[in-house]
């Protein structure tokens, strides 16, 4: 637990290094993740499923609230404290909230009109500050909201896919290695690839962007090359208008799609079908969400027995991925339903009561077996569920969670704690009143957590480490650069990856209308330490 006598996080305070600390140097190093996605197309929502989040105009006034905030006076307060905070510490001012974006370069940086280069971030770079790149995607795209989907880690590349195209950019430099333009738009991803770094793409069924274009048109590719594998329509025993809403994911060699009220599993190795995942209670219970990465298969039912809600209740089971065998079963309160899978080992999710979507939910752990093991409540801490963007999109991932050596790791706005995996008792953490998005990346050996800082309107984001202690513990690991902390901003809670002491971050959207946006935005950012 946090020293009571121990002031929490103080912006501008010496930093005190954690004990044992592998990062630690005598100048600051870097590594270190990052507006709340946006709806994406049409199609409309399958039953049982909710979706919200934070839509485009409250981010508007969260952004216009950072840039007053950004020039006014922050304070941290310790969690457990009912006194106010006390100002302790003023910035020089701002701008104002009504100004016009500034067109005007972070000191030292580039212009804003367009986006630096990584060699114009490395020309600008100070004493202190992260390497960096910067990778830009001037491939023409449709004047609206553009979903970014899930970002892939295979080998020495960064995959992604945007649009029609999908992307790899090299880890050490940025620079695009290979990419695909397939026939029509890209609608679904699995979260993770198979092993040996093959995935399957869901894309659209005609090339035009009318809403009731269906996303059933599988594609396989080899992440590692960019090759084209086989390629067919999803199976549709039924209702065609179920393709509308897909989602995937991928267990070892077997993927697993599910939309509407039915999941069906496929071979990787050809797309033959395998199975499909059985409704019960005479259709009332049915699978409607998957999750992987691992070779192990969750999936997600809604059990919806009556009109009223309180009655309904929700289903995970672990099965095995080749022959759909349950392995076990686990079933929410009654009123309650599955929401966010945040680990795959140990099983911990998000539940959410059925009559109170946005706001009550838990988070709940089992153990090996799938037998309950504890229920906890974050709200009183502060924390909203996936870090704020609810259980919406899909049960995977839930951004800004994560689990790791017996810690389950939340962050959010202005906060990161952590909480023991076997009892849920909350350990440690802190609280920023700078309106900062802080998200955990890993636990370090169940001492310290690794925590990204996202970048304000007109201040880079860091990388710095956490002790059990909580405030008082941070060792800055990276400093994130001046030159793109702009475009940084502009990734806030979106895609991260952190891989061998490099930060990967990208937008989960990109508005296609260039003559409407004070920056273009990039498409990925990286920060690692020494040169890029």
């Amino acid at each position: 637990m946090p020293d009571p006598q121990q002031p929490w996080y103080t912006p501008g305070a010496p930093q005190q290094p954690v004990p044992g600390n592998p990062y630690a140097s005598d100048g600051a190093t870097v590594q270190g993740h990052g507006a709340p996605p946006l709806p994406g197309g049409g199609g409309g929502t399958p039953p049982g499923r909710r979706r919200f989040g934070r839509g485009p105009v409250v981010a508007a006034v969260v952004a216009l609230v950072l840039v007053v905030v950004a020039g006014g006076v922050y304070a941290a307060t310790d969690w457990g404290r009912s006194e106010p905070a006390k100002p302790v510490a003023k910035k020089s001012p701002g701008p104002s909230a009504s100004a016009p974006p500034s067109s005007a370069p972070p000191a030292g940086g580039p212009e804003l009109s367009h986006i630096p280069t990584t060699e114009e971030v490395a020309a600008a770079r100070k004493p202190g500050e992260a390497a960096a790149w910067i990778a830009d995607d001037r491939t023409d795209i449709p004047k609206q909201i553009n979903k970014v989907h899930d970002l892939w880690i295979v080998g020495d590349t960064a995959v992604q896919a945007l649009y029609r195209k999908v992307t790899a950019y090299r880890l050490s430099d940025g620079a695009e290695v290979w990419s695909v333009t397939l026939p029509s738009a890209v609608c679904e991803t699995p979260a993770n690839p198979t092993p040996d770094g093959k995935v399957v793409v869901f894309r659209h069924e005609r090339p035009d962007n009318e809403r009731s274009n269906l996303c059933n048109q599988m594609q396989l590719i080899d992440l590692k090359t960019g090759k084209q594998g086989w390629s067919q329509k999803l199976d549709e025993p039924g209702d065609e208008d179920d393709t509308f809403i897909v989602e995937s994911a991928i267990s070892g060699d077997v993927l697993s799609v599910a939309r509407g009220q039915r999941t069906v599993t496929y071979r990787m190795g050809d797309g033959s079908r395998l199975y499909k995942v059985p409704s019960e209670k005479k259709g009332a219970c049915f699978p409607d969400d998957v999750a992987g990465g691992t070779a192990r298969l969750m999936v997600s039912y809604s059990c919806m027995v009556s009109m009223d809600r309180s009655k309904n209740y929700g289903q995970v089971r672990e099965l095995d991925p080749r022959t759909g065998k349950v392995l076990w079963r686990y079933r929410t309160k009654t009123g309650w339903s599955f929401g966010s899978l945040i680990s795959m080992d140990p099983v911990v999710f998000t539940v959410y009561n059925n009559e109170d979507t946005a706001k009550d939910w838990r988070i709940t752990v089992l153990d090996p077996g799938g037998k309950h093991r504890v229920t906890f409540d974050a709200r009183g801490k502060g924390f909203e569920e996936c870090a704020g963007t609810g259980s919406g999109g899909g049960i995977q991932p839930c951004r800004g969670a994560s689990v790791g050596k017996g810690l389950i790791m939340l962050g959010g706005q202005n906060q990161v704690g952590a909480y023991d995996v076997k009892t849920g008792k909350f350990l440690w953490g802190i609280k920023d009143n700078r309106m900062r998005t802080l998200y955990p990346l890993r636990a370090e050996d169940g001492n310290a957590m690794l925590i990204y800082e996202a970048a304000g309107p007109s201040t880079p984001g860091r990388t710095f480490l956490m002790g059990p202690r909580g405030a008082g513990t941070e060792t800055n690991i990276v400093k994130h650069p001046a030159a793109t902390s702009r475009w940084e901003y502009e990734m806030s809670m979106g895609h991260t990856a952190y891989v061998d002491g490099r930060l990967v971050l990208t937008p989960t959207h990109v508005s296609g209308d260039e003559d409407h946006k004070p920056v273009r935005e990039a498409r990925m950012l990286s920060f690692a330490p020494g040169s890029p």
